[in-house]
């Protein structure tokens, strides 16, 4: 019997709370956020941020992982969570403390890091739920809904009695992390990436978020705005972008050597050769069909997740936006929520591929420019404002730090 519950429908499951598990006191949740996020984006270094983010849910979900039992891990654009099972906590902690000097060290990338007993949580009042959604031949994404979701990631970030010290060690699972893709621009109009959160803690917030979700699925079908589409505007260009072989490069092993470094950027570089010259002429090789690959693509991204509310990137026409930014605002001005929303004018694309002709590769989208973390400021705006009423800029500044 699987560990956690499955959700493969998320417009009708997702938002449910009986399609999840509630975690008990034995469970921990890692947390995992590049911190210097405004700083590395006026560097132009967003898809670092986005490797970083995904090599922590390669690493953490070989360290958490039972048996074959998917691990519930989840990608947020500039940093990562994942549901830890009893007796994973000490790997769990090594990988987090390996994946923070790897990120800081290697990526010139600062990771923030932490572990957080679900049982601190349930002291607090603060439920956590988790489920998996199977978006094709097994391959899955952690789903999560509560207010301990949120709180655990506040947690991190607030106390460092919850944090862990970057310590140098191995990194399984990063070697599968790449975007050589290139980003691809919407096909409706324009990105629009969602982040909501329930006001209520308990039962009404849940109801809540739940309401959004279908206000928001009235207004555009979330199934059909998927930002890959049907895979068909997937572009790979050779030779890869530097930046993108750069960061191949640092991947793999904390401390790997010069050689061992470019002989991963020529493997890249082969890779990507040879896939764009069987795109470009329509064959396949072996077992291996390059246009079946960029289908399966599509369909195995995370456009669409909760972590205590929804996360969505959606390709949307700028009327569809509009609306569901309204009815985000009319929610916000109810009382009932809070979030944040970023438009991009392409998504961004960082693969998690195990073995391609088995079918085994996720794939985790942003909007273009960090557009997670850009709706994540407006939110933590909104929060900061209602903590500190009519706060001044200086206060307002020093609640968001």
């Amino acid at each position: 019997m699987p560990l956690l519950p499955v959700i493969r429908d998320f417009a009708a499951e997702a938002s449910d709370p009986r399609r999840y598990a509630a975690l008990d006191g034995g469970w921990s949740l890692a947390v995992a956020d590049v911190t210097g996020s405004t700083q590395l984006a006026t560097q132009g270094r967003h898809r670092d941020v986005n490797f970083v983010a995904a090599g922590v849910v390669a690493v953490l979900s070989n360290a958490v992982r039972i048996g074959q039992e998917p691990a519930a891990c989840q990608f947020g654009g500039d940093g990562a969570i994942a549901a830890v099972p009893p007796g994973r906590e000490d790997g769990a902690r090594a990988a987090l403390s390996a994946l923070a000097h790897w990120s800081a060290e290697v990526m010139d990338v600062p990771l923030r890091v932490g572990l957080v007993p679900v049982q601190a949580l349930l002291d607090q009042g603060l439920e956590v739920m988790a489920a998996l959604h199977d978006v094709g031949n097994g391959n899955s994404f952690g789903l999560f809904l509560g207010a301990g979701v949120v709180a655990a990631d506040a947690w991190v970030k607030e106390d460092a009695r919850w944090r862990l010290p970057p310590q140098q060690g191995p990194l399984p699972g990063l070697e599968s992390v790449s975007c050589r893709w290139n980003p691809v621009p919407p096909r409706r109009g324009t990105v629009l990436c969602v982040i909501v959160d329930a006001v209520d803690p308990g039962a009404a917030g849940l109801l809540e978020l739940a309401r959004v979700q279908r206000a928001i699925e009235a207004i555009v079908p979330t199934a059909g705005a998927a930002p890959l589409g049907a895979g068909e505007r997937l572009e790979a260009r050779w030779p890869p972008d530097w930046r993108s072989l750069l960061m191949e490069a640092r991947g793999g092993r904390d401390g790997d050597g010069l050689g061992t470094r470019i002989g991963r950027v020529g493997k890249a570089l082969a890779g990507s050769g040879l896939l764009v010259v069987l795109l470009r002429l329509g064959l396949s090789l072996g077992n291996f069909d390059p246009q079946r690959y960029r289908r399966r693509m599509a369909e195995r991204t995370d456009f669409r997740k909760s972590a205590g509310g929804p996360r969505l990137v959606l390709d949307v026409t700028e009327g569809e936006a509009d609306a569901i930014e309204a009815l985000l605002a009319q929610a916000a001005q109810a009382g009932s929520i809070r979030y944040g929303t970023a438009r991009a004018d392409a998504t961004t694309v960082t693969c998690l591929v195990g073995d391609v002709t088995a079918d085994r590769h996720v794939h985790f989208v942003d909007g273009a420019g960090l557009g997670f973390w850009r709706a994540s400021v407006m939110l933590k705006a909104m929060k900061a404002r209602e903590k500190a009423g009519q706060a001044t800029e200086p206060e307002l500044a020093a609640a968001l730090s």
